[in-house]
């Protein structure tokens, strides 16, 4: 009895194996699955951002912004420089022309002709507001810079933000008559649907 049970057993492998192969393979069996995209993140590109200016905009595929975000941080740091310049020489000359010392005389470039020999108060008070001025003008430049700074980053997350925003070509505008109701009571109005 054990070798009948041994050859059914056989038998029924082989044929179930001779029967599998047999079949015609046509499609896979399971329903396809869309890989979702991952979605853009304005978290990343405010973050990336605020790094380095201009990789936020790298992450939005924006790459034409980021030659003028560093033209326009040049352009600051090259004012800030300036101004700082110019407020060192200002006050070093109002420094020395205040200071009563006849060894320490800087300020004897902005009087090149003598003119101001009669006036030195004047002369004073005119090298202290050019000294405040060119001070002034350089912090001005400093919060410039760090708006523009901020502006950056705002610029990153707005356009994460608008990244996946559909712009079709549908734009249907569709009103038929329907049923309003107003204080329990039942009118005739217009429904109208815009789709943009």
């Amino acid at each position: 009895m054990n070798d009948i049970l041994k050859a059914v057993l056989v038998i029924l492998f082989l044929s179930t194996g001779f029967i599998a192969s047999a079949q015609k393979v046509t499609a896979v069996d399971s329903v396809a699955v869309a890989l979702e995209k991952p979605a853009h993140s304005p978290r990343k590109a405010t973050i990336y951002s605020a790094i380095l200016p201009g990789m936020g905009q790298i992450y939005n595929k924006k790459y034409w912004k980021v030659p003028l975000i560093y033209i326009g941080f040049g352009a600051f740091g090259y004012f800030i420089d300036w101004n700082n310049d110019q407020y060192m020489v200002y006050r070093q000359a109002y420094a020395d022309i205040v200071d009563d010392d006849p060894n320490t005389n800087s300020f004897q470039e902005f009087n090149e002709d003598g003119r101001w020999d009669s006036q030195m108060q004047q002369f004073t008070d005119r090298l202290g507001r050019a000294k405040n001025n060119a001070r002034r003008n350089r912090d001005l430049v400093i919060i410039s810079t760090a708006a523009f700074y901020v502006l950056n980053i705002i610029d990153a997350s707005v356009d994460a933000h608008f990244f996946d925003f559909d712009i079709s070509d549908d734009l249907t505008f569709k009103w038929a008559p329907g049923p309003v109701y107003c204080a329990d009571q039942r009118a005739l109005g217009v429904n109208l649907n815009i789709r943009f």
